[in-house]
């Protein structure tokens, strides 16, 4: 439970319809193989003590008793069970059948929740048989305990104490207005679902995007457990598709497989944190009942996967349609500052990497939804000390190709000339030695865009600018950062997106700037003309600090929460030891750095973190770290 992960799972038993004390076999060994798994939530069909196809046979005494008889045994051997299980049952109750879910802990029943919306269209006629929940909260008699009885009720665990769990009945999540929307509201971070969903073409689909959806709407993990092929009879086919879903994430599925356990994890920290950070998640007050329930405190066992590329889809189609989507936003927001500004043209420096390299692209699909001429565009390669002659050259090779206009001014001799200034020696390769010729670079952009009435596309990225690796009102600044949002694992995508899709020379320059070490190049080449300063080997693999910041910045996870999950990301990649330097180094540059990200130019946002201080990140450039550090430098790495 530890960090708010929480192991759940829906469990389709292979059942016989109209046969309980089977049933009943069925459901305690899932139980049983749920407890070796660490499962804490657990999830059964509806119905699944007899079968939801047991159309009139549900009024017969016979199968009445022996559903509680089966019930019970079911109670009797969750004893010694961790998990809070939720199991279908018909519950006679003042002469009334109810369509209920049975809420297990610790060999006892804790509550009965009935179905509210009954359905009695095409092949389903439940109003014959049941009587929909009542609309207050009742008590019920079972097995010589008196429980709660209705649907407004919510399981409130201890540990975490983000884990709240409300529960809704198949139908109740199709209808307009279901159970699951005022059970959030009222706290739950859990919904689950017993249900017993027929199979028909296109409703497999169907189904996991409305699952997916729901959960999205209402950040929340959403349990749904099917019936499986057990209870197809007569008309109807079941296959137990069941669904985990987190926040509009599917993170795990199954069909066709009965007798089986689907499991992972749900985050209800980070559900809980994201309903902080929305203002549109209102807390409602109504009459809902809260019932405590404790759990072992024990760190539960990962099995879900998190992707060590955060900001980038592993999905190959899925990312081609991303990258395509991004490049369009970026170009669309430059198109408009373009317009609004009366620019007549656009000026960027070209280093020959990788993100000058997508704002140039990026300045060309803009002027081309302007229909404008390229040479309007204005790339400016500014060679110094550590220019080295495959980024200059490949800088000019696409400038050619791309058909844009394309200027060489040297910056050399204006730079000895501020060394001579301020008393710099050329031979102190410091901190002024590099960033010198950043200044120097960013006032030539700034003089030519004044003077050919244009202005200066920035091209700094958002891994930049979490870590400060930018020369404040250097590369720093700009009239428009079209980069500002995309994160250097993503600025690669995008590139090659770019030169996979593009023909001609400027895909044979683009394959070769991908495969160029990322450096600013301030400091002088190696004899052989090399480059000297790797960028990576100085703030540490980008690949982290990517990872790092979305589940800092985007979820705001601690630091040892970050530790956790990045362990698991990159275990066949870096060892702990190294995650834990670079998380510390990616906190430290983080807090030192926010003055440079508290007066960044305007760019447009694409994704979900960014950091224009008019819009998504306020952070006072002053704030400490002692307590993310702290945290950080405890983590045992061993």
């Amino acid at each position: 439970m530890k960090d708010g992960f929480v192991k759940v799972a829906a469990a389709s038993p292979d059942l016989r319809v109209a046969d309980p004390a089977y049933n009943a076999g069925e459901i305690v060994d899932l139980i049983r193989r749920a407890d070796d798994l660490g499962v804490k939530i657990l999830v059964f069909p509806e119905l699944s003590i007899t079968g939801y196809t047991c159309g009139d046979l549900f009024f017969q005494k016979s199968l009445q008793k022996a559903a509680d008889d089966a019930l019970l045994s079911v109670v009797k051997d969750t004893a010694l069970s961790d998990a809070l299980v939720f199991v279908g049952y018909p519950f006679l109750k003042s002469g009334k059948l109810y369509n209920t879910a049975a809420v297990i802990k610790n060999g006892k029943v804790l509550a009965l929740i009935p179905k509210k919306n009954l359905p009695s269209y095409g092949e389903f006629y439940e109003t014959r048989w049941f009587t929909p929940a009542p609309e207050n909260i009742e008590y019920a008699d079972i097995f010589g305990e008196k429980v709660p009885f209705g649907n407004k009720l919510i399981f409130d665990a201890s540990v975490p104490s983000t884990l709240s769990i409300g529960c809704e009945i198949c139908e109740d999540l199709w209808v307009p207005e279901s159970p699951s929307q005022r059970l959030a509201l009222n706290g739950a971070s859990v919904i689950v679902n017993l249900s017993a969903s027929d199979e028909i073409i296109g409703k497999a689909e169907y189904r996991k995007n409305l699952v997916s959806s729901v959960s999205a709407r209402l950040v929340c993990g959403y349990i749904y457990a099917d019936a499986a092929d057990g209870e197809s009879t007569t008309d109807m086919v079941f296959t137990g598709s069941n669904i985990i879903a987190e926040n509009g994430t599917i993170l795990a599925a199954s069909a066709f497989n009965s007798n089986e356990l689907t499991v992972t994890e749900l985050d209800t920290d980070k559900l809980v944190m994201e309903r902080e950070r929305m203002n549109t998640f209102p807390k409602a007050e109504d009459d809902y009942m809260h019932i405590p329930v404790q759990f072992k405190e024990e760190e539960t066992k990962l099995t879900r996967r998190f992707p060590n590329h955060p900001f980038v889809p592993a999905d190959e189609n899925e990312r081609k349609s991303r990258c395509s989507e991004i490049l369009s936003l970026q170009a669309y927001g430059l198109k408009k500052r373009i317009v609004a500004s009366h620019a007549a043209k656009a000026v960027i420096g070209l280093s020959g990497g990788l993100d000058s390299t997508l704002a140039l692209l990026v300045a060309v699909k803009a002027f081309d939804l302007l229909k404008r001429g390229r040479k309007d565009i204005i790339a400016v390669t500014m060679p110094c000390f550590g220019t080295t002659k495959r980024t200059r050259s490949n800088a000019e090779k696409l400038a050619l190709s791309l058909g844009v206009d394309f200027r060489t001014v040297d910056i050399t001799k204006s730079v000895l000339q501020h060394f001579e200034d301020i008393n710099q020696s050329v031979d102190d390769l410091s901190v002024t030695y590099e960033n010198s010729q950043a200044r120097e670079r960013t006032q030539v952009l700034m003089d030519i865009a004044n003077k050919e009435g244009g202005i200066v596309i920035g091209t700094g990225d958002l891994s930049e600018l979490a870590l400060g690796w930018a020369t404040y009102n250097g590369d720093h600044m700009s009239m428009y950062g079209v980069n500002s949002s995309i994160p250097k694992t993503l600025v690669r995508y995008l590139v090659r997106h770019t030169a996979d899709n593009m023909p001609g020379e400027s895909s044979v320059v683009l394959y070769d700037i991908l495969a160029t070490p990322v450096s600013p190049e301030l400091l002088p080449a190696t004899k052989d003309g090399q480059i000297s300063q790797v960028t990576e080997d100085i703030v540490g693999p980008y690949e982290l600090h990517d990872f790092f910041l979305y589940y800092m910045v985007r979820f705001g996870f601690p630091p040892a929460k970050i530790f956790r999950i990045a362990c698991e990301a990159f275990r066949s990649d870096y060892s702990p030891s190294f995650i834990k330097k670079w998380l510390i180094v990616f906190i430290r540059r983080f807090f030192q750095q926010q003055f440079k990200r508290s007066c960044l130019p305007d760019g447009p946002k694409v994704g979900t973190v960014t950091f224009s201080p008019r819009s998504d990140w306020r952070m006072p450039s002053d704030a400490s770290a002692e307590a993310w550090l702290k945290e950080a430098e405890a983590i045992d790495a061993e």
